[in-house]
């Protein structure tokens, strides 16, 4: 595994885990009173699934599976098989994110402040969490700002210089589309949900697509990662999180 698959990997965990939700009765919501806009969140305290991921660059054209493991506000575990990336393993906790080659006996650990100044953007735990079932990135604050388009009502937010539009369908009040872009660089990542069900008591998409447009040059790239769960499991009945790096592993 190279820095870029490593990177690779990192992308797939802050698009976050797709879960499953279902069509819940429409809600009677004030537009003029903005604070009535009730984004509904996933409420869990371990989640396990199976999922699809592909993956597509202007290099790289990578499919994947993957199964993962979460205790809610501690830790995200994923297994990776495929021809690529073939025996990773990824821990993120409150601390580090780390990504072990279990092919090539080597491992990556990244932080939060490193991942940070990368891509622009506050990277941590709980906003890979919350991408991850589809909940608010941003915690909401007194400067957001709430509009209606084409029947769906957009939250506003900013994160240093990176605006996120929010698209909240009024119905469920779960967000189907978040967008964010880079001030300087116009840089843009735009997270689409699908396929909402339910799963426990809560609500999840258990498909999501992810495009980020960023420019390299002169050039104009796109990125594409299509996650897509079989199965998906929330509940309160303890996960294991195995993860081992061996003595002899090389950190790279």
């Amino acid at each position: 595994m190279n820095s870029r698959y490593a990177t690779i990997i990192i992308i797939f965990m802050y698009v976050g885990i797709i879960g499953c939700s279902k069509k819940t009765s429409g809600i009677n919501w004030n537009f003029l009173d903005k604070n009535k806009l009730d984004v509904q969140e996933a409420n869990f305290e371990y989640f396990s699934g199976k999922a699809k991921i592909n993956y597509k660059d202007d290099e790289l054209d990578i499919k994947a599976r993957a199964n993962v493991r979460i205790r809610k506000d501690s830790v995200i575990w994923i297994s990776f098989s495929s021809v690529g990336i073939q025996g990773a393993r990824c821990l993120i906790n409150k601390d580090s994110i780390t990504i072990i080659n279990l092919v090539k006996k080597e491992y990556y650990v990244f932080n939060y402040d490193s991942l940070t100044k990368q891509f622009n953007f506050e990277v941590n735990y709980d906003a890979i969490q919350a991408a991850t079932f589809g909940n608010l990135i941003k915690s909401r604050d007194k400067s957001d700002v709430v509009e209606k388009e084409e029947g769906l009502y957009i939250l506003k937010q900013t994160s240093g210089n990176v605006s996120i539009d929010n698209f909240v369908n009024p119905k469920t009040m779960k967000i189907e589309r978040v967008e964010m872009t880079e001030d300087s660089t116009k840089n843009t990542a735009v997270i689409r949900y699908y396929d909402f069900q339910m799963v426990d008591q809560s609500a999840f998409p258990y498909s999501a697509i992810l495009s980020i447009f960023y420019k390299k040059g002169v050039k104009m790239l796109n990125t594409v990662i299509e996650m897509e769960y079989s199965k998906a499991e929330l509940g309160d009945k303890e996960l294991k999180f195995p993860f081992n790096i061996p003595k002899k592993y090389e950190r790279k």
